[in-house]
């Protein structure tokens, strides 16, 4: 069973990545989610180099819930991304729907002024 899920989320990644890739000369903001902690990274897929990366882990010793974790990520990458004057990303969300952390995520990072 596990083995199952584990190659239909690698299916879903794979054809979430492919449009992304191909089609877009922006830099990809690719996010990474487990149950306690968000990690994202912003990458130039034609030169291959992280252009900067935010995680929650910076935020241990605060009390919020998950949500308000992935909010704070969202604004601590966009600061990161205005450091090395990017102005527009490709949201890649992985295999995860597009609600709940990762809705918050992306909506931080529009607010403190990229283009998503």
């Amino acid at each position: 069973m596990a083995n199952s899920l584990l190659k239909r989320r690698a299916r879903i990644k794979k054809r979430v990545r492919a449009g992304i890739v191909r089609m877009s000369e922006y830099p990809r903001m690719s996010v990474h989610r487990s149950n306690n902690h968000m990690y994202v990274q912003v990458i130039d897929d034609h030169k291959m180099h992280t252009l900067a990366a935010a995680s929650d882990v910076v935020f241990k010793g605060e009390k919020m819930n998950r949500t308000q974790k992935a909010q704070k990520v969202g604004l601590a990458i966009a600061e990161e991304l205005k450091k090395v004057k990017v102005k527009q990303v490709v949201f890649d969300r992985g295999a995860y729907p597009y609600k709940g952390r990762m809705k918050a995520l992306a909506d931080a990072v529009r607010e403190a002024g990229i283009t998503i």
